[in-house]
């Protein structure tokens, strides 16, 4: 029989599909393959967090492990597209592992699903092979542009029942799912108090068991029952949820509904105004976010409220808003009226703590104006008197925040040793966060230590749900070490989380020409340039093939268009020089090697340039950079053996 399960946001909120999926096979993939739950616990405890208790913990950071009130870290609008991909991941193996025929799943009401949901089917759709695993979606409407999917529209069951009370019953019951006509009239026509009742009850059930993380139906039942302070309450224990998993655009419609059910103003209307706003600046729409804040101040008088206000709409004009948008003196006003309010906190403790908060957002307008070394003093100013005035056990997260900022900013000056000893200071307080190890990989790969990089991209790959700059990153050190096997890898893994990554199609296209794979190089350059027309890379390589083909006509023209588009590439100008050496134009090659050096010393294209004096007859010219060609490249054998034809030259 082919699994049915409902998509319908109103049942559990975000991940009820996921959640359901998770649930039918956790006991299944527990017994027979508890390593691979255990890989991919962090992704199965977000998407059906009642497994927590079941499922074995390999994965949890600091955040997971302070209490509620202390998570102040904020998880990007990205945070569920790596959660999808890691489910995925698992479910791939999963099925695998079970060695079935192809595997089939109905999903309905997908046109209702919460936002999680649909991005993780539209990952699932994408990335299962249909042999292994078929989709079907059911939609009350049509969904434009989900790939792969047959739609059966109008999914309702409109069964008569003979008593109109147990039809309005069953609306209840299907949790806001309902959508069979005649059970609507019939819940319609009931008096407001016996709805209400009814929702209260079915409530109540849903509070017991594992019920309780249903945070769709939950808010939903008692926004509809007798009791408002109920209905707040469910609808606050939500938002809180969402947020602090990054499920942002659920928090948006709960911070609506909540708004709707409060005093303008009053302290339970600025939690949900304050939350939504937040999710609103996460999700790229800084207009509204701002909006809400300007909102809340003319709202209310709390200095409270200001204060925070002050602080984000400082952050809006640092980093949320549109480039464009940004505006540095803006931004330092209001972050000086957040300080300023903070000042006056009668707790000595509060006063330091949101001081420092803000003196680091501070910090982070200072970078943007180009004082990095200002920045640098106020972080360590930040992490001195959280170490002089707060208690050690309190503020974990921000202390990490301060500690990763320091790291960064040490490594934009310069401070390499330094900056890793930061590394390591945040490593101790939180180790198991992929993020750090992942900046740490590319610091040690920034000061040539490789060894060290590969091992620290390895860590953060294991630790954290898959993102595709983990992938590319290690991908770039693989291809620096020569191991074009290992860097093909990460670039297909990298292109199977992010088909729209050109500069993984412009890399791999590279590394397959390198090889002789010209069949794979050419089709990765139709892909790349069907998502990014006119990319200078990728027409690069489409000419270092056309070079190596002999087609010297295509070859000039494609060097000479991304030339055109990026006139510094460098190996456009060595393949340009290339074709002018062959054509008998030394002059020409020289001029472009010469512009391509502009960019860095290369042994290489020292040699190339002292081919080129050669053959217009520049012979100390030749030897000048052949000399300093061997400084760089002692070993190469081509480039002693030219050394001594020039010297034996007259």
């Amino acid at each position: 029989m082919t699994p049915v399960i409902d998509a319908h946001a109103a049942l559990r909120g975000p991940y009820t599909a996921g959640g359901a999926i998770i649930r039918a096979v956790a006991p299944t993939a527990l017994a027979i393959a508890p390593d691979l739950v255990e890989r991919h616990d962090l992704e199965i405890r977000t998407v059906a967090p009642e497994l927590r208790a079941t499922v074995p913990i390999g994965r949890e950071t600091l955040f997971h492990q302070i209490p509620d009130a202390e998570r102040t870290r904020v998880h990007s609008r990205l945070r569920t597209t790596r959660i999808a991909h890691g489910i995925t991941d698992f479910l791939q193996e999963y099925l695998r592992r079970l060695n079935t025929e192809s595997a089939a799943l109905v999903l309905e009401n997908v046109d209702q699903a919460d936002a999680t949901d649909r991005e993780l089917i539209a990952i699932l759709l994408r990335r299962f092979d249909p042999s292994l695993l078929s989709l079907l979606l059911c939609t009350r409407t049509s969904i434009e542009g989900w790939p792969q999917a047959e739609a059966i529209e109008g999914n309702t069951d409109a069964t008569p029942l003979d008593d109109s009370g147990d039809l309005a019953a069953r609306v209840v019951a299907a949790d806001g799912t309902c959508d069979a006509p005649r059970a609507l009239q019939a819940y319609e026509r009931l008096e407001a108090s016996q709805r209400a009742r009814l929702h209260d009850a079915r409530a109540d059930e849903l509070l017991t068991g594992d019920w309780s993380w249903r945070l769709g139906a939950i808010p939903y039942h008692r926004e509809r029952g007798t009791d408002p302070d109920a209905a707040g309450t469910a609808l606050a224990a939500a938002q809180d949820h969402c947020f602090a998993l990054g499920f942002h655009e659920a928090c948006v419609d709960l911070g609506r509904r909540g708004r709707a059910r409060t005093e303008p103003g009053g302290d339970n209307w600025w939690r949900f105004t304050r939350q939504m706003a937040l999710s609103l600046a996460l999700l790229g729409q800084g207009d509204q976010s701002e909006a809400l804040y300007g909102e809340a101040c003319a709202a209310s008088a709390d200095p409270a409220v200001h204060r925070v206000a002050a602080y984000e709409i400082a952050m809006l004009y640092t980093r949320h808003h549109a480039p464009e948008r940004h505006d540095y003196t803006r931004a330092m006003a209001s972050i000086n009226a957040a300080i300023a309010i903070a000042s006056l906190l009668p707790d000595p403790q509060d006063r330091a703590f949101y001081e420092i908060f803000y003196q680091n957002g501070k910090a982070l307008i200072e970078l943007r104006l180009g004082n990095p070394a200002g920045a640098l003093r106020r972080v360590d100013e930040g992490i001195r008197r959280m170490d002089s005035e707060l208690p050690p056990d309190r503020h974990l997260l921000d202390r990490c925040t301060l500690l990763s900022n320091r790291a960064r900013l040490l490594a934009m000056l310069g401070d390499t040793a330094e900056a890793l000893h930061a590394y390591d200071a945040l490593l101790a307080v939180d180790p198991d966060y992929a993020e750090y190890h992942f900046d740490r990989a590319n610091l040690l790969h920034a000061a040539g230590q490789d060894e060290a990089a590969l091992a620290a991209y390895d860590t953060a790959i294991r630790l954290g749900p898959p993102f595709p700059e983990m992938y590319f990153n290690r991908a770039v050190l693989h291809q620096a070490r020569d191991d074009a096997r290992k860097a093909l890898r990460d670039l297909g893994r990298v292109l199977d989380l992010d088909p729209g990554y050109v500069d993984a199609y412009v890399n791999r296209a590279g590394l397959r020409s390198m090889i002789g794979d010209d069949d794979g190089a050419a089709d990765d350059i139709r892909t790349g340039l069907s998502v990014d027309p006119g990319n200078p890379h990728l027409i690069c390589v489409r000419g270092q093939l056309a070079a190596a083909a002999g087609n010297v006509d295509q070859a000039q023209s494609d060097f000479d268009t991304a030339l055109a588009a990026e006139p510094g590439l460098v190996a456009a100008l060595a393949g340009r020089a290339a074709l002018a050496e062959a054509d008998g134009n030394p002059t020409a090659a020289v001029r472009d090697l010469t512009r391509a050096l502009a960019a860095g010393e290369d042994a290489a294209l020292l040699y190339n340039r002292a081919v080129a004096h050669r053959s217009a007859g520049q012979l100390a010219e030749a030897r000048a950079d052949i000399a300093h060609a061997l400084t760089l490249a002692p070993d190469d054998p081509d480039i002693a053996q030219l050394r001594i034809e020039l010297e034996s030259s007259d």
